[in-house]
């Protein structure tokens, strides 16, 4: 057994597992020796199965991670399509790899992004729906492999894509749809130059990197929609804020309410000076009071506000007057004065100094939001940044305190997360960043990443998923806790968690593997800790019966023969270590921890 071990530890190579039996053989050991090393041969082979299995797995799961990262950091669309195919050839091991999109307009697909392609035609073909591999898969919405294309006859052969796929040398090719819902917007395709079946592994896996490329295509247009939409934003808030300077320094000559709001008054001292006249409410732009006596918004005072907003003046409605400010089509505040003979002009004034204000209150608030959320996008992105910290300290971060990143994955809803956000990093003296599909949180203390999930997932009514790191002290610690947070997220939806929360230190031992700062030493303790203790205590060897019992497959005649002591020993052995370790020790999830925990445990000591 030992030579095996060996052998798997460097990794060698099925036919030099063969070696140990052909020496056996050549210094005539007996029969029984030889049947035994054939067992372990066996057994030593399907572990390296396992391994490389494994392997392979970790490798498309780094695969897939890093591909989720570049989409979080969308900033060219191309390339992030262009590594998602470059990741497509290499975990698929074949000679090229390809993504094509849909043509809304001629109505077929064309290539977009190749990598491993030396043929010019090849790069420019354009499939019909229906015809070749391509085309059927962006017909049908569903995956296509063919070991052998052209003696495939499930698709349609046309002349002009035969010729392309055998300049290429193309002969085996696999191929998935890019969804978006229910609508196919293109095909990833991994192909290689010599005849070889495609595995249902390896169709999941083209399958994942399609969905991420689907992503990133609705990713880059969302992008484009947003850039549209701030830049319309920005210019109607400069031609609010351009009326607003105009109506102070016409205000400021002659009314004696932007004198009140130079001394720094509320929106109550502007009411105080139109109550000279009559009963003044004055509602915010939900139609809530903010100060003066409330006034029921019944269906006339609505219309009347409404014409106001349109008309851009006071409108009567019996002894009401009603002057109403909107920004962008958004009420703002409504004045309503009940009175015979106020002057319209003072109600117009009194409901743009009144909407000055509010719009005032609301930029400070901005502007004090999006100042926090740079300096966390800096802390993530630029740590080295020497004024990092007397910034922080500026906003009243103490970055020397101990603190809680946070990443609250949603879908989409990039607006409501990022308002819901900016209140709960007030509320705690902490700092938040929006990005298109995540919130991130820097909050004082420890955190319940479960709560925040929670409350994020109620605000936004729909699951949010969230992954905490820390605690996080310094400028320094904040880059890598936000990956681990990232990461904890990621892990809860991959196990179908979405809505949950949780950190590294929860997950178990998946915490080890996705954890910033693995704490191997703690996690052998909380999963072996009352049996270690024990031996400790009594001298005794349940750690080293544990590790035989699970070595021989969980049987204890072969752990007893494996120890040189008698059965009965292990089995009362076994009902110690039950006592210990608790009901359900044995079943599949947890075996697997002791497992982990017991290797871990004979490689530290």
């Amino acid at each position: 057994m030992h030579v095996y071990l060996e052998l798997l530890a460097r990794e060698a190579s099925a036919v030099e597992f063969e070696g140990p039996i052909i020496e056996a053989r050549a210094r005539g050991a007996n029969p029984a020796e030889i049947a035994e090393l054939e067992r372990a041969k066996v057994e030593a082979l399907k572990v390296r199965e396992l391994l490389r299995r494994r392997a392979r797995r970790e490798a498309e799961l780094s695969a897939l991670y890093d591909t989720a990262s570049d989409l979080a950091g969308l900033r060219d669309v191309d390339a992030v399509l262009e590594a998602i195919v470059h990741r497509a050839r290499q975990l698929l091991a074949t000679d090229t790899a390809y993504l094509t999109l849909h043509d809304p307009e001629r109505g077929d697909t064309y290539m977009r992004v190749t990598d491993g392609s030396i043929s010019a035609a090849f790069q420019n073909l354009r499939l019909a729906l229906g015809a070749g591999l391509g085309g059927l898969v962006a017909q049908t919405a569903r995956p296509y492999s063919t070991a052998d294309y052209f003696a495939d006859a499930r698709f349609q052969h046309k002349d002009h894509i035969d010729s392309a796929v055998h300049e290429e040398g193309l002969v085996a090719i696999l191929g998935v749809p890019l969804k978006l819902g229910q609508r196919v917007i293109g095909v990833l395709m991994a192909a290689n130059r010599s005849a070889r079946p495609f595995h249902q592994e390896e169709v999941a896996l083209l399958t994942s990197l399609a969905a991420h490329a689907a992503v990133a295509i609705d990713n880059a247009r969302l992008l484009q929609e947003t850039r549209n939409a701030l830049e319309e934003l920005s210019a109607a808030h400069r031609s609010l804020r351009e009326h607003g300077n105009a109506v102070e320094r016409a205000a400021r000559a002659h009314d004696r309410m932007m004198e009140l709001v130079l001394q720094g008054r509320g929106i109550e001292d502007i009411a105080a000076v139109v109550t000279e006249t009559g009963e003044l409410t004055v509602l915010d732009g939900q139609g809530r009071p903010i100060t003066g006596p409330h006034t029921p918004a019944d269906p006339g005072i609505l219309e009347a506000a409404q014409a106001s907003r349109s008309l851009g003046r006071t409108v009567r409605r019996g002894d009401l007057l009603i002057a109403s400010v909107d920004v962008g089509g958004e009420p703002l505040c409504t004045l309503i004065l009940r009175s015979d003979d106020a002057d319209e002009r003072i109600l117009e004034r009194a409901a743009l100094v009144c909407a000055l204000l509010l719009l005032f209150r609301r930029s400070v608030a901005e502007a004090e939001g999006r100042v926090r959320g740079e300096l966390l996008d800096d802390l993530i992105a630029r740590p080295e940044d020497e004024g990092l910290a007397e910034r922080a300290r500026r906003l009243g971060i103490d970055l020397a305190e101990p603190y809680t990143l946070i990443v609250a994955r949603h879908q989409g809803q990039r607006e409501r997360a990022a308002f819901w956000a900016s209140a709960e990093a007030a509320l705690a003296h902490g700092l938040a960043a929006a990005r298109p599909d995540e919130v991130v949180l820097l909050l004082p203390g420890a955190q319940d990443a479960r709560r925040v999930a929670k409350e994020l997932s109620a605000a936004l009514a729909s699951p949010a998923t969230a992954g905490a790191a820390g605690p996080v002290r310094g400028p320094g610690a904040v880059r890598p806790a936000y990956h681990e947070a990232q990461r904890c997220a990621d892990a809860l939806i991959a196990l179908g968690r979405r809505g949950d929360g949780t950190s590294a230190a929860e997950l178990g031992f998946l915490g080890l593997l996705i954890g910033e700062h693995r704490d191997l030493p703690g996690y052998v303790a909380s999963a072996l800790g009352p049996v270690l203790d024990y031996d400790r205590r009594r001298g005794t060897t349940l750690t080293a019966t544990l590790a035989a019992y699970f070595a021989t497959g969980g049987s204890p005649s072969r752990t007893a023969e494996a120890m040189h002591i008698h059965v009965n020993t292990v089995s009362q052995r076994l009902e110690r270590i039950g006592r210990l370790l608790g009901d359900g020790w044995q079943e599949p999830e947890r075996a697997l921890e002791l497992q982990l925990a017991l290797r871990l445990h004979r490689l530290s000591t």
